[in-house]
């Protein structure tokens, strides 16, 4: 390539090498632009529809025990949960659960029977929200149904129970049974999960309102052995879920 300086011409031979670096650089800056835009795009198809695997869940119970006792109470409990989530529907629950279990008024009720029970529960349940089985996307009933749950699996509780057991209006009428002891009860919970999602459309907190009704194998929840019926205690909870732990997608948008 010739130049003409000051009359002077001058032969400028470009450095092949120099053009050929330049030539990749702007190769590779096409290509890394693409894949950003390409990254981008992705992220963007994606939320909605991304959802955290674990959440860790605390709630308060008011219990009522259905045993041998005649008088009903309702006592609070306190109830720590870890729950994995296979999807934003299908969820299993190790649950431990501590309080007390009350019913019953020597005074007033004829056998005299009262009990309180200082208890400890254990629980593994799978849980099935509406969302997995019904298509929510055409309809808002159906999105609002979605969260709507059930569970069942298996409790183990062990019981330390302090009782009355002579009555005070009926002389020598005596209730046997045990102050301690453990029993595996069947949890079967009905519920809705209210889903709370963040700027990313990610389901981060929940709200868990639910009423759960347990059959116990044994008789011995209020200390009291008597009668043809196992015991049974009921549960109304309400408590809050933080969702952690790697994201991963599902099949279809979780919020509309």
């Amino acid at each position: 390539m010739l130049f003409l300086w000051n009359n002077t011409q001058i032969n400028f031979q470009p450095d092949i090498r120099v053009m050929l670096m330049i030539k990749n650089l702007t190769l590779k800056t096409v290509i890394l632009t693409i894949f950003m835009c390409f990254t981008v795009l992705v992220s963007k198809a994606q939320l909605g529809y991304n959802y955290n695997q674990f959440d860790f869940g605390i709630a308060a119970g008011a219990d009522q025990v259905y045993g041998d006792a005649e008088s009903i109470t309702t006592t609070p409990t306190i109830h720590v949960s870890l729950n994995y989530n296979q999807s934003p529907f299908i969820n299993y629950i190790l649950e431990v659960q501590g309080g007390k279990l009350q019913g019953g008024n020597e005074y007033k009720d004829s056998s005299g029977r009262q009990f309180s029970n200082s208890f400890t529960a254990f629980l593994f349940r799978a849980q099935v929200q509406a969302g997995e089985l019904i298509d929510y996307s055409e309809s808002p009933f159906a999105n609002a149904m979605k969260n709507f749950y059930l569970s069942s699996g298996v409790g183990y509780i062990v019981n330390h129970v302090t009782a009355n057991r002579y009555s005070f209006l009926i002389p020598g009428y005596y209730t046997p049974g045990k102050n301690s002891s453990n029993e595996i009860f069947i949890p079967a919970r009905i519920g809705y999960e209210f889903k709370i999602f963040n700027q990313y459309n990610i389901p981060n907190l929940k709200v868990d309102i639910a009423y759960q009704y347990n059959f116990v194998m044994g008789d011995d929840i209020d200390g009291y052995e008597t009668g043809k019926s196992k015991d049974k205690f009921s549960q109304l909870t309400i408590g809050l879920k933080f969702a952690f732990g790697a994201l991963t997608s599902y099949r279809k948008s979780i919020q509309f």
